[in-house]
């Protein structure tokens, strides 16, 4: 979450930014619009020996589920540290932004919305973005509603959908296979409930 201002390429003024979810060790390079394609020739022409190669938003989408790193969809206003399995990364003895919001009794109840991952139990199947979760055996209605699919993508590395979802008590919950359903489009599949970090959930290719 900083910034500073700089010159890149002999002079030009621009703004670099540490506030990018590609990562911890991710920077942002800000030029005037005219200059961006210059900017990012330059850029492929430093990272050549680095086999830098460029990439668009739809891929920082699946790498940053294949990661599990929570952004818009699982930010969604409704949700707390608590949910996203950091409750205890929050301080109780000194204020913070959404610290009253987390302490509401609505908030954290037993069995509270957990992010976890899913993988089609056929990895043939995919996992749409807005299903719900519904544990086997029970009737598919809102009293037994167990959560619901954040963010979805195709993984290549993994070869197979995968998601990001709430579930109840989701954290003692995987290895579980659930019901996936979206009665509108009559979608009805199995999935496991896995961790949510799909990709080195260690940080050791990282920070190799």
């Amino acid at each position: 979450m900083a910034c500073a201002n700089i010159t890149v390429c002999g002079g030009l003024r621009a703004r670099l930014f540490r506030i990018s979810f590609s990562g911890e060790l991710a920077y942002e390079i800000a030029v005037p619009a005219r200059y961006g394609d210059a900017m990012i020739r330059r850029l492929m022409q430093a990272g050549e020996e680095f086999d830098a190669i460029p990439y668009g938003t739809e891929a920082l989408g699946v790498m940053r589920i294949e990661k599990g790193h929570a952004a818009g969809n699982e930010l969604n206003g409704t949700t707390s540290a608590l949910n996203l399995g950091m409750g205890r990364m929050v301080s109780k003895k000194k204020d913070s932004i959404g610290s009253t919001l987390s302490e509401r009794s609505g908030l954290n109840t037993d069995d509270a919305l957990k992010l976890v991952g899913l993988k089609p139990v056929n990895p043939k199947n995919s996992v749409p973005a807005g299903s719900h979760l519904m544990t086997k055996g029970d009737p598919v209605d809102a009293a037994h509603d167990q959560g619901y699919v954040t963010s979805a993508c195709y993984s290549p590395n993994l070869g197979c959908s995968i998601a990001l979802a709430y579930l109840k008590s989701g954290d003692s919950r995987k290895g579980e296979i659930m019901r996936l359903v979206s009665p509108l489009t009559g979608f009805d599949h199995e999935v496991e409930v896995v961790s949510a970090h799909f990709i080195d959930p260690e940080g050791e290719r990282l920070r190799a």
